[in-house]
């Protein structure tokens, strides 16, 4: 692990990450290799963090980029030499994260320094996002400038598109993901996978940025290869366990003081935020009034 508020290049954190956890599940992923199928979705927000947050010194510090960049870059390379059948994803965040062109500008930049674009079948989206998946549109900038305010595929409930952000679901995320990368690392054709197992609701949230235990959402559809466009989304699927909490509330269901409280999860749009709720647990742990709330709302077909 790496000491967030110091400089420096992790190189003893990166040594533990290395030999305790990617060389052994590379080691794993060897003994079965061409016997299972195999899918990998590797770390889920750090990459996105990396390109978007380094103003935050837990993000944007020496160490941490530093980390990032070798310990991502070390396990999709690791992982493809011990198993090259599998299918590696790198996360790429969601459309209301990395949808602007000037993130995606930067994302792209991140993915292209990895150096690992070669071993990668594309990107991993919406892992446990909300973000809904919308209509696919004939291109992904469809509808900027008020294009189109008619069509299907330009209904925007969290407003991206006024703040000129063509990826306002993940749809058109997909495409925009797709046509970036293409054009700034050559060779390299993405595909895409959505996380759909909370994205069955498309407005429920009074500001779209609020990411924890989000009320009113439900399990979108179900995990499948039958997909709006097959030649760029490979499947959705339900990467993130619905049901399983974001975060917890500052009283932990218990009475006691939860220590890894995170402000985000008491938005107006976070379970527990509202009287006569219940208190989140900590992050991971089943949170049985949200899953019986994603069933309520489910949209699965």
């Amino acid at each position: 692990s790496c000491d967030y508020t110091k400089a420096g290049d992790c190189s003893a954190g990166i040594d533990e990450y290395r030999s305790e956890y990617i060389d052994k599940i590379a080691d794993v992923l060897q003994q079965f290799e061409g016997l299972v199928p195999v899918v990998l979705v590797i770390e889920p927000d750090s990459l996105p963090n990396l390109s978007t947050n380094q103003a935050d010194p837990r993000c944007g510090s020496s160490a941490t980029m530093a980390a990032y960049r070798s310990g991502v870059s070390y396990a999709v390379q690791r992982i493809a030499h011990a198993a090259p059948s599998a299918v590696i994803y790198c996360d790429a965040g969601h459309g209301g994260w990395l949808g602007w062109k000037s993130n995606m500008k930067d994302y792209v930049a991140t993915i292209r320094s990895l150096n690992v674009s070669s071993h990668l079948r594309g990107f991993a989206t919406n892992v446990a996002g909300y973000q809904a998946l919308g209509v696919m549109c004939p291109t992904y900038d469809f509808c900027l400038n008020k294009a189109n305010p008619e069509h299907d595929c330009c209904v925007d409930p969290c407003g991206l598109i006024e703040q000129w952000n063509p990826s306002h679901n993940e749809h058109n995320y997909a495409l925009h993901l797709r046509k970036a990368m293409i054009e700034g690392i050559p060779g390299f054709v993405p595909h895409v996978i959505i996380d759909t197992g909370r994205n069955g609701v498309a407005d429920e949230r009074e500001l779209c940025s609020n990411w924890c235990n989000v009320r009113g959402a439900g399990v979108g559809l179900l995990p499948s290869t039958e997909t709006a466009n097959k030649d760029i989304i490979d499947a959705y699927f339900w990467l993130k366990t619905p049901g399983e909490c974001d975060g917890c509330t500052q009283t932990l269901p218990d009475g006691s003081f939860c220590p890894r409280f995170d402000a985000d999860c008491a938005s107006e749009d976070s379970i527990g935020s509202a009287s006569g709720e219940p208190r989140a647990p900590e992050a991971g742990v089943w949170f049985d009034y949200q899953i019986k709330q994603l069933a309520a709302n489910a949209k699965m077909f």
